[in-house]
């Protein structure tokens, strides 16, 4: 069960992208179809992310598995930026999904896609994520532990693998 309820750690970016990238295809569906129900699928998957990283979500498991092993060697980023970033969009599709589901007009549901296609858009085209950034700002802060990333914490070892062969 602890293994059902984990979220990995490192995250391969390329995955993480890959699922940016459809999480950014199918807001924009959306927008330009109207097809809303979409939220619901989109809700979901953010959720099982947050709760189980790649484990119950359908395009988690397959950008892990199947897309991300064919787009060369693993990049390994830390794992609880990720999370939170897939918390963020969790929050944002579930907002959407209400709103859409209570409103009489989409023009709130829209402004959270537009959002989310924002977000999305950084990460999956640039490899930017903002939720890691929030993250990391709320590291600095202190509302964040040290403890909950301790490679957040501190990137000294992650400098030094950057520096050129050269330079060391």
């Amino acid at each position: 069960m602890d293994r059902l309820l984990s979220f990995p750690n490192p995250v391969n970016e390329k995955a993480a992208r890959v699922v940016a990238g459809v999480v950014l295809l199918t807001v924009l569906g959306i927008l330009f179809t109207g097809a809303y129900w979409l939220l619901i699928p989109l809700a979901y998957g953010f959720w099982a992310r947050v709760v189980t990283g790649p484990t119950l979500s359908p395009l988690g498991w397959t950008a892990q598995n199947v897309v991300a092993p064919r787009l060369g060697e693993k990049k390994p980023v830390p794992g609880p930026p990720k999370r939170f970033a897939q918390g963020m969009g969790a929050a944002m599709a579930t907002l959407a999904l209400i709103t859409w589901l209570m409103s009489a007009s989409d023009t709130a549901t829209n402004v959270v896609l537009a959002l989310l296609v924002v977000a999305a858009g950084l990460e999956s085209i640039f490899g930017y994520c903002l939720g890691c950034k929030v993250f990391g700002l709320l590291m600095r802060a202190g509302v964040v532990p040290p403890r909950v990333c301790a490679e957040c914490a501190d990137v000294t070892p992650r400098l030094q693998a950057a520096e050129p062969r050269a330079s060391r």
